[in-house]
Order: structure tokens, then C-alpha cells, then sequence
């Protein structure tokens, strides 16, 4: 993959000077999902698939960027004297949201460089790709520039900038997993403190297996800021007699004696699916590690089920892909994966079944939908590097 990102560097800018290689994931949530913005755990994992980058710095002020996934879009050229946010640049935005931020910090970066990306994540997916291209430029620029920068600070640079840059008021997580991968371990991390802990992950014979609805969506203009500010309005109105910083902090049955002030019963869901959904996270860890996978996959299940009818955030695309994974033999446990509304879901499936789970899904879906899904068998991996 790096040698495709390396031929296209000098096919487009040329093959003179030092020519740097680097690489970030991208990652699947496997249980904890709109948590993170709730105070609440999450439980992602690094993949293997991600974003490589090539790039070399320049003698004058000049940003030249270049995706392989986006030829069609050819160079877009900035300068270091202008790096306002300009709907235009299109996924320009992200590496310039991480630049500006940088600079923002008192970081000075007074050289340019030219950069070519290529992303083996499937744009739109729901495996953080956006994210994946912000930890990975803050990987670039602190090794170009000499900054300090650690993983963790990498991952709160990335998710400013999608909040105050892009306008997407993400949580920590995805920024997080991608900063902090580890191979063969999810992280479970507890998004109010950022303690974490790695847990490693045996599948014991099973496969992590990621259906890509194929729909599009872009999570600035989905519904995504409109559940978060539901959930804020929830946790005020629980806060006028409940001693809480965030929806994290309740059990389930402490959320069910105090539900009753939250005024309207579409937040009550929303507030429901937070503090359920946390505790679910925590109760998932506890069996992975008691090696419990029959209980993790129904936990996974019943993840899918308060997305759908609480939280609202599925889809007949994502339904369909679930409801028609556990139908089929030694499937351990399904849900979708990530923000919702399109993107993927994510199961976990025996690896003698693997073949026969993507071939009667793969018929069903596109049976149901009228085009087809993808599907990929993936492998946890590691976080950002140079290569």
C-alpha cells in the first residue's frame, strides 16, 4: 500500500529530496456507542486497514495536498498565511483543521510541505477515516517539525479540530482509539477521565467481520449534533436535582428513579440509550474478560436494539445488515458501529462460517436494499508511525 502512496508522490510532485512515509489506523467501535460524548466507556480497536501518507517539506509557506482516493479533485494548494476553514477545500478540511490548531497551540510552522494520502478505509464507512487523517497529520507535522507531541495529546488535537474546525462536535473516541492502537487489544476507556486500560482481545476461533451499508452520509449534516444536544438537555434537567456531571455516572436503575425529570419522552430515550448503553460497555469488558464471548456478542445484540429504538440512529440499511447476520450460523454477536445513519456495523463471527455469513448476507441486503454491501474480515492493529 505505501509503495502505491510513494508512486503517486512522484508521479504528481516529483522524486528529489527526503521523501517521508507514514501510516495511522482507522478503528471499529465494538460496543459503546454515542458514549463519548456522554461521559460515559467506549470500547474501539485499531485496525490494520487506515490512511498512508507521504510528504516532504517545503523551502516556502506553499500546503500542497493530494489524495489518491480523491484524483478527480487533483492538487489543492494553501498557504501557511490562510488557513481559514473554506467548505471548497472538501477533505482539505481535515489535515488544515489539525494545522490550524497546531498554530492555534503556538506551534509555529513556518515551511510548507507537499502531501499525498492514501486511504485504504472505505470513504463514508463509519471507520473514522476523517479521524484517521487528523491523527495521522498530527503524527506527519510534529515528526517534520520536531514538536512534542505524545498519543494522547495527538487525539485531543484531532478531536478540537473536528469540533471547532469542521463543526462536528464528536466526542474523544475516535481520535482515541486511532492515537492509542495497540495490536490485538480494544481499548476501554473511560471517555470523562481518558483513563484507559488495553484488554486483548481473543476471539478464541472467531472473526471480527465489518458490513459496509454502502450508504453515504457525512456526520456534519446528519442528525449527530442534534443527538448530542439532546442528551445535553436531558442531563440539565437531571442535574436540577441530581448531583451529576454527565449521564455517564448513573446506573441504570438510579436513571430510572430520576427519568421523570427529564420533560419529554424523545430525551428520555436518548438519556436512556447513554446510561444503558455505558453500563452495557462495562458489563461487555467484564465478560470479554472472563472469556464470556456468548454473553460480549449478546451485549452487542441488545447495543443494536437500544441504536435502533432509542437512540434512533440505524436505518433499514443498518437493521437489515444485523437482523440478517444473526440469522445465519455461528454468529456470536452484531450491532452497527460508529455514528449511525449509514456507515457499517460490525459482527463477530466463527471463522469456519465466515464465507457462508458474507455470501447470504451480501444476497439479503442487496435483495432488501437494491444495491449490494461490502464486507471485511479485518485484524486489530497498531496506532500511528513512521514507516
Amino acid at each position: 500500500m505505501i509503495e502505491t502512496c510513494l508512486e503517486g508522490f512522484k508521479k504528481i510532485f516529483g522524486d528529489g529530496g527526503e521523501i517521508r512515509s507514514f501510516f495511522a489506523p482507522g478503528r471499529v467501535n465494538l460496543i459503546g456507542e454515542h458514549t463519548d460524548y456522554n461521559g460515559g466507556h467506549v470500547f474501539p480497536c485499531a485496525l490494520t486497514i487506515g490512511t498512508y501518507a507521504c510528504v516532504r517539506k517545503r523551502d516556502d509557506r506553499r500546503l500542497n495536498f493530494y489524495s489518491l482516493n480523491f484524483e478527480d479533485l487533483g492538487v489543492i494548494s494553501l498557504s501557511l498565511d490562510d488557513i481559514s476553514y473554506k467548505k471548497e477545500h472538501n477533505w482539505v478540511n481535515y489535515p488544515m483543521g489539525i494545522v490550524a490548531t497546531l498554530k492555534e497551540d503556538g506551534m509555529e510552522i513556518n515551511q510548507g510541505f507537499d502531501i499525498v494520502y492514501y486511504g485504504t478505509i472505505p470513504n463514508s464507512s463509519g471507520l473514522s477515516s476523517s479521524a484517521s487523517i487528523e491523527v495521522l497529520t498530527c503524527y506527519v507535522i510534529k515528526s517534520l517539525y520536531g514538536f512534542e507531541i505524545d498519543n494522547i495529546n495527538n487525539a485531543l488535537i484531532g478531536q478540537r479540530a473536528e469540533n471547532n474546525y469542521i463543526g462536528v462536535n464528536c466526542g474523544i473516541m475516535d481520535q482515541f482509539a486511532i492515537a492509542m492502537g495497540k495490536k490485538d487489544h480494544a481499548i476501554f476507556l473511560d471517555t470523562a477521565t481518558l483513563n484507559y486500560e488495553y484488554a486483548p482481545i481473543d476471539l478464541a476461533g472467531a472473526k471480527i467481520v465489518i458490513m459496509n451499508t454502502n450508504k453515504k452520509r457525512g456526520l456534519g449534516d446528519s442528525k449527530y449534533n442534534e443527538r448530542r444536544a439532546e442528551c445535553e438537555e436531558a442531563l440539565a434537567e437531571l442535574k436540577t436535582k441530581v448531583d451529576i456531571a454527565s449521564l455517564g455516572q448513573l446506573t441504570e436503575e438510579e436513571f430510572e428513579v430520576e427519568k421523570h425529570l427529564i420533560g419529554s419522552y424523545v430525551r428520555q430515550k436518548r438519556a436512556k440509550h447513554a446510561v444503558y448503553e455505558n453500563q452495557r460497555t462495562i458489563k461487555a469488558v467484564k465478560a470479554l474478560k472472563d472469556g464470556d464471548l456468548a454473553l460480549f456478542g449478546k451485549l452487542m445484540i441488545a447495543s443494536h436494539d437500544s441504536l435502533r429504538d432509542d437512540y434512533e440512529v440505524t436505518g433499514i440499511e443498518l437493521d437489515t445488515l444485523v437482523s440478517e447476520g444473526l440469522k445465519q450460523e455461528g454468529v456470536i454477536g452484531a450491532r452497527m458501529t460508529g455514528a449511525g445513519f449509514g456507515g457499517c456495523a460490525v459482527a463477530i463471527v466463527k471463522e469456519e462460517n465466515v464465507d457462508d455469513f458474507i455470501k447470504n448476507v451480501g444476497a439479503a441486503y442487496e435483495k432488501e436494499i437494491g444495491y449490494a454491501a461490502d464486507f471485511y474480515v479485518v485484524e486489530i492493529g497498531d496506532g500511528p508511525r513512521e514507516l
